[in-house]
């Protein structure tokens, strides 16, 4: 049963393909993927199903039922891409190139959603079966993310996590997502580690800068003294935190003749749990502080919930392992690594079982200039191959292995309330220093 679900998978490779090359050949970023989702729509209505768009943001879902009691599980695919300016591909105006990968999950998802919408494919499986076009998994445009937050639109910066908030998910009892890799052969870790993100602002004082600078404060020489704290406290990181934080200055100044008033940075801190990222932030945040404070700016810094650490579980991964078996002729290896790189799969890992494994067909480097899928049999048509044998055996035999892994899954957090409520505490914004005559109080 297994092999003949995979087959049907064969007969799309065109519609398949087009898609990869679609989806290349016109990027977006995170909750702008407006062009990208409605290019899946058409392409899943066309194919018969019955979608749920987030309406207010791209992305949408639909559920196949296949009239016999069992287990419901979730299939993924991203639609946002990255922003790669040097990329030969990338957009003239945003930069904006699929130097991710996430092209190849979405031509995948088609392949899956093509092969399940023929007669007699959901024979002999159970429950049900939900797949989500969802966006804004890269976790860059802080600022933008943020105004869409504090307008209403979005809770969390993530896809998966704002699909979770708003239900989307309401229901699925197992999660899955299989991503873009180099090389020639199927791989897994473990999982990979958690971030929080920050918008830090640095407010001086302008002033002309070449007559009367003592009538300023450089908010520009406090954020350089702020980003060497930052270096000079990195040595405090314990290595087996996997703390990494790498900002970014977005705003440095207006005019060279002006005394910078306003320095805007974004940055991560990222660790393997949520103890040692929230201890590494405070340092951080310690050193934010104390450099505006040796020049007396002020300093706002915005910490806001970016993506749980991700934790693929035991079951889910022999799943995979076992489901790659059907694709004797691509390598498999597995790890208990834990990457350095963060995915909103994470929030999702918190309440129920996933697994998120790479398929491979992509050369150059992940995120960079000279990434490109370059075999889509690979990146594409495996990978949907791949996760149509996961599928089947989830919910085949009546869902015993699902049920088996479900029932051996020790959550995080007990539900989704559960676990945005402890997010939740993370946040926290507004200016961080008060002045009082000679004397002035921090808040870390």
């Amino acid at each position: 049963m297994v092999e003949k679900l995979m087959s049907r998978v064969d007969k799309y490779r065109e519609k398949i393909v087009e898609t990869q090359n679609y989806i290349w050949a016109n990027p977006e970023t995170g909750y702008r993927e407006v062009k990208t989702s409605a290019y899946m729509e058409k392409v899943f209505e066309d194919l018969g199903y019955n979608i749920v768009c987030a309406g207010d943001i791209p992305g949408f879902y639909t559920v196949l039922d296949t009239g016999r009691p069992g287990p419901e599980v979730l299939i993924l695919g991203e639609l946002d891409s990255l922003i790669c300016v040097e990329h030969p591909d990338a957009d003239k105006e945003t930069g904006a190139v699929h130097c991710c990968g996430h092209s190849a999950q979405c031509a995948a998802l088609v392949g899956i959603a093509s092969a399940l919408a023929e007669d007699g494919a959901l024979d002999g499986l159970c429950g049900r079966i939900r797949l989500c076009a969802v966006p804004a998994e890269e976790l860059i445009e802080v600022e933008y993310r943020s105004g869409l937050k504090e307008n209403g639109t979005i809770h969390y910066f993530g896809g998966k996590s704002e699909f979770l908030y708003r239900g989307y998910f309401d229901g699925v009892d197992i999660a899955f997502i299989v991503h873009t890799t180099r090389g020639d052969s199927f791989t897994m870790r473990k999982g990979s580690v958690g971030c929080l993100a920050k918008r830090v602002i640095y407010k001086g004082k302008s002033a002309h800068a070449g007559g009367a600078p003592w009538n300023g404060c450089n908010a520009l020489y406090a954020a350089t003294q702020g980003l060497s704290a930052i270096n000079a406290a990195r040595e405090t990181f314990q290595d087996e935190d996997s703390i990494r934080v790498h900002p970014i200055i977005t705003k440095g100044g207006s005019a060279v003749n002006a005394v910078p008033d306003t320095v805007i940075i974004e940055s991560y801190v990222r660790g393997k749990t949520y103890d040692a990222i929230l201890a590494a932030n405070k340092k951080v945040n310690r050193a934010l502080c104390g450099a505006a404070l040796s020049l007396g700016a002020n300093v706002e810094i915005q910490d806001t919930p970016g993506y749980a650490p991700h934790i693929n579980s035991d079951g889910m991964m022999d799943l995979a392992e076992d489901a790659a078996k059907f694709l004797p002729e691509i390598p498999f290896s597995r790890t208990n690594n834990i990457e350095g790189g963060s995915t909103d799969m994470g929030d999702l890992s918190c309440v129920m079982p996933i697994v998120h494994p790479y398929a491979p067909g992509a050369v150059g480097t992940s995120h960079g200039a000279d990434y490109y899928i370059d075999n889509p049999d690979l990146a594409c048509v495996a990978s949907a191959k791949w996760q149509l044998a996961m599928l089947s055996l989830l919910l085949k035999d009546d869902g015993v292995r699902a049920k088996e892994i479900i029932r051996d899954f020790k959550p995080l957090f007990a539900s989704k309330e559960e676990y945005f409520a402890y997010v939740e505490a993370f946040t926290c914004k507004g200016d961080r220093i008060t002045y009082q005559g000679d004397e002035a109080v921090v808040r870390i």
